[in-house]
């Protein structure tokens, strides 16, 4: 993946990244935002994150020194303190093909969520983005994906059922059961 050198629009260090992640929603900038955690800053260490916009919603996000993307590239430069920010304009088509790097995209709300712990600019965020891109990262909840996997259900009750006749023999009640599965 290779995102073209963009016209640097400013560059500054921050102690909060929302306030940069708003910025650039609010300018629905088209280009990249390059992050610097305060540790860099201080110790001269080359850790840099890279997150994309198209609109002013993100797109992808990479960590230069890990060299991962997608979320866990984004935690990689999660880090609380200042940072370093440069603010980058590119023409949307220079980054359709960095933006089709599947392994490196994030839900919409995922930085503001990552970098910022801000529930609310992500739910802004993600309320912004197209329509196609409104459910990535918007997963189910544990109740929900349980509830999805009807194999854990069937095998619960199953295993349910298998309790509820070992106890009622060993109460003495075995023959309140029938063997047909029902209840009477």
């Amino acid at each position: 993946m290779r995102i073209p050198r963009g016209a640097l629009l400013r560059s500054r260090v921050v102690d909060d990244p929302s306030d940069v992640l708003r910025s650039v929603l609010d300018e629905e900038l088209t280009g990249y935002v390059v992050f610097e955690p305060q540790d860099a800053i201080l110790l001269g260490e080359a850790t840099r994150g890279v997150v994309t916009f198209e609109d002013g919603i993100p797109v992808l996000a990479y960590d230069t020194e890990q060299e991962q993307g997608g979320r866990d590239g984004l935690e990689g430069f999660a880090v609380t303190g200042p940072n370093r920010v440069a603010v980058h304009a590119v023409d949307a088509a220079a980054l359709s093909d960095a933006h089709e790097t599947m392994e490196f995209r994030v839900p919409p709300g995922e930085p503001a969520r990552v970098l910022a712990g801000d529930e609310q600019l992500a739910a802004e965020t993600t309320d912004a983005a197209p329509e196609s891109r409104r459910e990535e990262g918007r997963s189910q909840s544990a109740v929900e994906a349980f509830l999805a996997d009807e194999a854990a259900i069937d095998a619960i009750r199953s295993e349910a059922r298998d309790e509820a006749r070992a106890r009622a023999a060993a109460w003495g009640l075995d023959d309140v059961l029938e063997d047909s599965g029902q209840e009477t």
